[in-house]
């Protein structure tokens, strides 16, 4: 059992300190997730501490696995469900219809030549779709287990690392056509 789990499993006894060191855990992580579905930080603010009011008042919270699957989960849907009701209209219909940005905060760019690979990588990921971009943060980003992954995206396994291969393999399609482009214009430009 992991610290993580041995907090949850502690809290579920009763123990209000476990529940503190999750929450304060927590709370960046689920920050950090959360802007990726919504740029309304307020929104964001109220349902991560929604959602730890709501874990705290329940009589028994469920027995996890994994906390930071758990909790990204719950944060994901309560997120799509507030904006869903916010919006008063069906453009939430599928869950899988929410904005899910990853943006250049997530590319630590050290010196010009890892710059233009960060370009390009960005580039290349505003032409998949938000489930593949989430897919990606939560595996590459986020360090997840593709049970993990599951739990949060409700996808079966199978389906998570279909999903994130294709990805990959969209990125690679992509970045290599790019490079493409850039050493024909170089060629012609340049002769």
């Amino acid at each position: 059992m992991n610290r993580d789990t041995a907090l949850w499993e502690s809290f579920r006894n009763g123990d209000k300190e476990a529940f503190a060191i999750l929450f304060r855990t927590y709370y960046p992580l689920l920050f950090q997730f959360g802007v990726k579905v919504t740029t309304d930080s307020a929104l964001l603010e109220d349902c991560i501490q929604e959602l730890f009011a709501d874990i705290w008042q329940s009589r028994l919270p469920p027995p996890v696995l994994s906390v930071k699957a758990y909790l990204f989960k719950s944060l994901r849907y309560k997120l799509i469900r507030v904006m869903r009701n916010n919006r008063h209209q069906s453009s939430l219909e599928n869950v899988d219809d929410y904005h899910f940005e990853l943006s250049h905060e997530h590319f630590v760019i050290t010196n010009q030549e890892s710059r233009e690979k960060s370009d390009n990588v960005k580039s290349a990921l505003s032409f998949l779709s938000n489930r593949q971009k989430e897919i990606i943060y939560l595996k590459y980003y986020q360090d997840l287990s593709y049970d993990e992954i599951c739990t949060i995206t409700d996808l079966n396994y199978q389906v998570a690392r279909n999903l994130l291969s294709q990805a990959v393999k969209s990125l690679k399609r992509i970045i290599l056509k790019e490079a493409m482009v850039v050493c024909i214009f170089s060629l012609l430009y340049y002769n």
